[in-house]
């Protein structure tokens, strides 16, 4: 089952994200795919706000640093691997012990974890339709992740127009 959906700005961006994170509980993965630019880390944004993270902490991309944790109702564990040379790289730092511990990981470029990638996830690929326009892909990865998108969409409606 796939779920698309359109966001026509940047604050939808986001709330899809919050509604994503008041849903997520320890131990979920969700893996976001997209070219640089097109709402990764907005929606990472969002994720955070939904898990309870204080509107006072900035949520930025970890490209430097590879993963910036936040506290909330549970850690958000974000990390963007677009430095990584590939698995091993991410096998070295040691962080598959976060991929099966009791926080969130929300990875950007997860991609490069190649088989290393969780069986049950979810996978978000954001595409730019144009300057404020991205399609979002959700494709659940076990049954559980599936009936978390199903009550996710059942309460999403658009708000930029």
């Amino acid at each position: 089952m796939v779920f698309n959906v359109t966001s026509r700005c940047e604050e939808e961006t986001e709330r899809l994200g919050e509604l994503l994170g008041r849903e997520l509980s320890a131990g979920a993965f969700v893996a976001l795919a997209g070219e640089l630019g097109s709402g990764k880390t907005r929606f990472a944004r969002g994720v955070a706000r939904g898990l309870g993270v204080a509107e006072t902490v900035p949520i930025t991309s970890p490209t430097f640093t590879l993963l910036n944790e936040y506290r909330g109702r549970i850690p958000l564990y974000h990390f963007d691997l677009y430095r990584l040379g590939g698995v091993d790289d991410a096998a070295a730092l040691g962080f598959d012990e976060y991929f099966h511990g009791t926080g969130v990981c929300l990875v950007e470029w997860a991609e490069r974890l190649g088989d290393d990638l969780p069986v049950e996830r979810i996978d978000i690929t954001f595409r730019h339709e144009d300057e404020t326009i991205r399609l979002l892909e959700f494709v659940p990865y076990g049954i559980t992740y599936e009936a978390l998108l199903k009550k996710c969409f059942d309460h999403w409606s658009d708000s930029c127009y």
